[in-house]
């Protein structure tokens, strides 16, 4: 279990799953949300899904340059 202020890749890979499971007209969506990431609190995921449609406003606006890979020596 992680900190409540931090999220690792397996916290976020949670998150994602339970978006999928608890959509927006669940009853107690972010307690249910919360649950499935453990170590959360229905506060914290809600602000971190806040955060997540606020970066997703960013990129599809262009705010925010795709970045620029480097090539790994496959046939282009």
């Amino acid at each position: 279990m992680s900190s409540s202020g931090s999220w690792t890749a397996k916290d976020n890979k949670a998150f994602e799953r339970a978006l999928a499971v608890y959509d927006k007209d669940t009853p107690d969506r972010w307690y249910n949300v919360a649950r499935a990431v453990g170590g959360k609190t229905p506060d914290e995921v809600k602000r971190h899904y806040e955060l997540l449609l606020r970066d997703v406003g960013y990129i599809e606006s262009g705010q925010v340059p795709f970045p620029k890979y480097k090539k790994n020596g496959g046939s282009n």
